[in-house]
């Protein structure tokens, strides 16, 4: 049935792309904006989906928000509704607004379902966002330069992790543990320099060629705090980088990487499908985005 035959002469266009949009409807059909209307002497709008509801309801027919709530309240199960990715700066402030209404949203220079043809630094296809099970997810689509996910708690890292810390990209590798010495034929025994413990995994500094430069070892029971002025391992040629950054913590035979307070925080590239949340920070190119969940 066409718009012609459900009211459309009440029809109202679309803030985003001027489509026509019947009456009641809380999103775009072509765009997948979300336009709350409110038609002359209905009820209250819902908070989370925009939908009007007839006089007197408690429920949003739609998404089962309590009417006239101060908080946003959703049957037991459901997922999440509202979701948007701000574009934002380094201090936080909003400079886009995308909406996420498809199970599956693209994002990349290209035929993306968001795109930013200007930014040189994202593939065709750089990123995908899943709704799936009341949960939003992340994948990286193989891109030249990574999806960054910034940490929002200690991270354990696992071989071949990809840190970024101000604008350094720092790469974690397991050196595994060493074994016996070969026998030597000869019977004088060789010096060494005395370190505390044996290197089990070390941290790379990569260049944007892909070639590495500098190279700090680790090993159980040593902590290494990287920063600007203040640490082991200093980038004092970084502006991006907080006086003190950022710290890999031993535990045991395993190195955790923490935020120690950074300015600009410390992201992990993305590796096969990670969950998000609410506040969560990515970066995709050169586009900072935080995820807004109603």
């Amino acid at each position: 049935m066409g718009l012609a035959a459900t009211g459309a002469v009440n029809a109202t266009p679309c803030p985003s792309c001027g489509t026509l949009i019947a009456p009641g409807l809380a999103f775009c059909a072509a765009c997948g904006t979300r336009t709350p209307q409110r038609q002359a002497g209905a009820g209250p709008t819902c908070r989370n989906c925009g939908t009007p509801a007839a006089a007197g309801a408690k429920f949003c027919g739609v998404c089962g928000t309590v009417m006239g709530s101060s908080r946003i309240e959703r049957p037991v199960g459901a997922g999440p509704r509202g979701v948007a990715l701000n574009i934002v700066d380094e201090g936080g402030t909003i400079l886009g607004r995308h909406e996420i209404t498809n199970d599956e949203t693209t994002v990349g220079r290209g035929d993306a379902t968001i795109s930013f043809p200007d930014d040189l630094f994202l593939s065709p296809l750089h990123a995908k966002l899943t709704l799936k099970d009341g949960r939003l997810l992340l994948r990286d689509l193989g891109s030249r330069n990574n999806t960054w996910h910034f940490i929002e708690e200690p991270h354990r890292m696992v071989d071949s992790d990809v840190l970024l810390i101000g604008s350094q990209m720092i790469r974690f590798k397991r050196l595994g543990y060493p074994g016996p010495h070969p026998p030597e034929h000869d019977s004088t025994r060789r010096m060494g320099s005395l370190i505390p413990s044996a290197d089990i995994a070390r941290l790379t500094q990569v260049r944007a060629d892909g070639s590495e430069r500098d190279v700090c070892h680790l090993s159980p029971g040593r902590h290494l705090t990287i920063g600007r002025e203040k640490g082991d391992w200093l980038f004092p040629f970084d502006p991006s980088m907080s006086s003190t950054h950022a710290q890999i913590r031993s535990e045991d035979a395993d190195f955790v990487v923490v935020d120690a307070g950074s300015r600009n925080g410390v992201a992990v590239a993305v590796r096969g499908e990670i969950p998000l949340r609410n506040g969560s920070r990515m970066l995709v190119g050169d586009k900072l985005m935080r995820v807004e969940m109603a």
